[in-house]
């Protein structure tokens, strides 16, 4: 083999391991990249979906009510299921679900994204400080905080804020 062809073989080599560690880079510090496997976030997600949160959204700001984030499901021992729900309640809140309707300290949440009416009553729940009470939004084929053990979630479980859906067709995420 000539060295030019040798030379061009490295050339190869380096670009390619130089694209597997950047792609590494960024998948461990700057986005999550995900598929989504139920219908629990429908209509909003829907099965199948593939979505991409990012990891720096709260950097510099906290989560919100109403965010959709991915985090670590607080009942798994090992910490490596991933779930995809909107963040419902805030440390300090008493959620309750009553006839239909989420309430957020006695008022009533208005929730544009839902086309489902939420069957049953649960709760009240009291989210304490530094947590998060999650609800999907298909709320009757949801498991979410109302049937974990650990009904919420630490800041530190957050992983990031989705942006977007890229698979099955693109659409933000709000």
């Amino acid at each position: 083999m000539s060295s030019a062809v040798k030379r061009e073989v490295i050339s190869w080599i380096k670009t390619i391991l130089l694209a597997v560690v950047l792609a590494g880079l960024v998948n461990t510090f700057l986005i999550v990249n995900a598929q989504v496997p139920t219908g629990s976030m429908e209509t909003t997600i829907m099965t199948g979906d593939r979505i991409m949160a990012l990891r720096t959204s709260y950097w510099l700001d906290e989560p919100q009510r109403g965010d959709v984030v991915v985090f670590r499901y607080p009942d798994d021992p090992e910490q490596k299921t991933l779930f995809v729900k909107r963040i419902i309640g805030m440390g300090g809140d008493v959620v309750k679900v009553e006839n239909g309707s989420v309430y957020i300290n006695g008022e009533v949440l208005n929730e544009p994204y839902l086309e489902v009416i939420t069957q049953g009553n649960f709760g009240p729940f009291e989210v304490p400080e530094g947590s998060y009470f999650m609800m999907g939004d298909n709320r009757n084929s949801s498991l979410d905080s109302r049937f974990w053990d650990n009904k919420f979630v630490a800041p530190d479980k957050i992983l990031g804020k989705v942006v977007f859906r890229y698979f099955k067709g693109f659409k933000w995420i709000s």
